[in-house]
């Protein structure tokens, strides 16, 4: 009998108990999209390093031990979705899933997860950045923000960085491997903009009007829901704008109810909402 009657995404992430971002809200979303999620977890937490204290534990030896199950299980996978990643050999592992259960009709989306505000996360040393570089090239489509695009094409990182220099790294990252792309999170006044990018079109520029405050999770809910769409069908930009109406929605509502920003947002409420 198959195991493989039903559309899946593997999603590699770690897992967060309290804090709502990983797997703990993109696994949920992507089931609400009719896509079976399977997690592949790198790492487990209490709840995420914004709090002063969690506890943690290392998956990377565990994660081959985990993967040669699936293996043996012969499973076959529409989507392979990648979010944070802590170590080179995590990223060796990752490239070497790739490689064993990616096919023709299997959608790669890399969430680069390496920094934000023009800062390259403390985690992220130079051999993981030139790592992440060989994963980017194996993908399809990528949501990098615009610190990570920065560092994905060694581009010195400016607040007010014009378009054609966004247009100029998109194309490099094209040039790379992914033929779709979306840079979030490009701050304009009282704009947040998306920059999408795709082989054979013309680029497009997403705006929605800032709103309540930053809040974790939301680049995962957002990734997750790119990850769905793709494995659906779904059109690219179509994906892009129904991401950011939703993150929208969980945001006022959060804000709404005073829930702090460590917390995440309340997406539960509107899970509902996603087709």
């Amino acid at each position: 009998m198959s195991h493989n009657n039903q559309k899946k995404i593997a999603l590699i992430n770690d897992f967060t108990g309290f804090g709502k971002c990983s797997i703990t809200v993109a696994l949920p979303v992507i089931s609400a999209l009719r896509v079976q999620c399977c997690p592949v977890v790198t790492s487990i937490f209490s709840n995420h390093t914004a709090y002063p204290e969690y506890f943690f534990d290392d998956y990377t030896d565990k994660m081959q031990e985990y993967i040669n199950q699936w293996k043996k299980l012969e499973l076959k996978f529409e989507g392979i979705a990648t979010g944070f990643l802590g170590s080179a050999r995590q990223i060796e592992i990752v490239s070497q899933f790739i490689n064993e259960f990616k096919t023709e009709n299997t959608v790669l989306i890399v969430d680069p997860v390496m920094g934000d505000y023009g800062v390259k996360y403390d985690t992220y040393t130079e051999e993981m950045c030139e790592k992440m570089k060989m994963l980017v090239s194996m993908s399809d489509i990528i949501t990098p923000n615009l610190t990570e695009c920065c560092i994905l094409t060694d581009t010195a990182y400016r607040d007010d960085i014009d378009y054609t220099d966004v247009r100029k790294m998109a194309e490099k990252l094209s040039d790379m491997g992914p033929d779709k792309i979306v840079i979030t999170g490009i701050e304009r006044k009282d704009y947040i903009n998306n920059f999408v990018y795709e082989k054979g079109k013309e680029e497009k520029i997403i705006k929605s009007k800032k709103i309540g405050i930053s809040r974790s999770g939301t680049g995962d809910i957002f990734s997750a829901i790119i990850s769905a769409d793709a494995v659906n069908g779904v059109e690219f930009e179509t994906s892009v704008r129904k991401a950011i109406r939703f993150i929208r929605r969980c945001i006022v509502l959060s804000d709404d109810r005073e829930i702090p920003t460590e917390d995440g947002v309340c997406f539960e409420d509107v899970l509902t909402t996603l087709r």
